[in-house]
């Protein structure tokens, strides 16, 4: 059993451009807290292995899953099946932010794969 606290800073930044907080893993997922700046576009990617579950938990913005583009910000959950297209982006001055997990564990780097997406991103690779 373990116990931790959400992070003041970001432990990393994501393949997408976004920065994250880590917080717990177990063999079967991580979870982690993401974060893109207001007014900025996440790089498009994919994933090879795992799928993701995301919780908004503030801020506007959009999330673009292949070909569908829907509304995020607060109390909205969406699903990130394995393969599938994604990029977001954060409306206005806040940012957008979310807890997801990722099942299974983030494997790490060469997980993510970039993707074409329809927007151009503002961030940079992490």
């Amino acid at each position: 059993m373990d116990t931790t606290r959400l992070p003041a800073a970001a432990t990393v930044t994501a393949p997408d451009g976004s920065d994250v907080r880590v917080l717990l893993a177990t063999e079967h997922g991580s979870f982690a807290h993401f974060e893109l700046a207001g007014g900025q576009v996440s790089i498009p990617m994919a994933h090879r292995t795992v799928e993701e579950i995301w919780f908004f938990l503030g801020g506007r913005g959009e999330m673009w899953r292949d070909g569908e583009t829907v509304d995020v910000g607060p109390d909205v959950c969406i699903t990130i099946p394995v393969r599938t297209p994604f990029q977001f982006r954060a409306h206005g001055t806040q940012p957008l932010q979310a807890v997801a997990v990722t099942m299974p564990p983030w494997p790490g780097a060469g997980e993510a794969m970039e993707a074409e997406g329809p927007w151009a991103p503002t961030v940079a690779r992490g």
